[in-house]
């Protein structure tokens, strides 16, 4: 299997596992009426105190587990941002394999922007 399969199936692969999370979150929701202890009309409402500042990522994961449903969207949504990531990364190890060391520096250029992007400003913006 070359690089390019490889990073096609992990495409293929992170967006299917994001998708089967948020619908069975959705339809977990739906089914108890709430999630993480807000209402379905708190969430969906247009002045929603529900967003991502008030939902910690990690505090979904651990409820994700429990069945929560509005924790399994959250984590639907962590695997679909991480899957460009994770795409990015392969590219810098194709890069790296084929030796081709500017792509590499770009690759990885690209790389520690994303991670600033996903990290570093939310952080200074709180």
């Amino acid at each position: 299997m070359d690089m390019d399969s490889v990073i096609g199936t992990t495409l293929r692969i992170g967006v299917i596992i994001s998708i089967v999370l948020i619908s069975a979150g959705v339809a977990i929701m739906l089914a108890r009426g709430e999630g993480l202890g807000y209402s379905i009309n708190e969430i969906s409402s247009m002045r929603s105190p529900v967003n991502s500042s008030v939902i910690p990522v990690l505090s979904a994961v651990g409820h994700a587990a429990s069945l929560d449903g509005l924790s399994l969207i959250v984590l639907g949504l962590v695997v679909l941002i991480a899957t460009p990531v994770l795409r990015v990364l392969l590219g810098i190890a194709s890069f790296v394999m084929e030796k081709d060391w500017l792509y590499a520096v770009i690759t990885i250029i690209v790389f520690i922007d994303l991670m600033i992007a996903i990290f570093i400003i939310p952080a200074l913006l709180k």
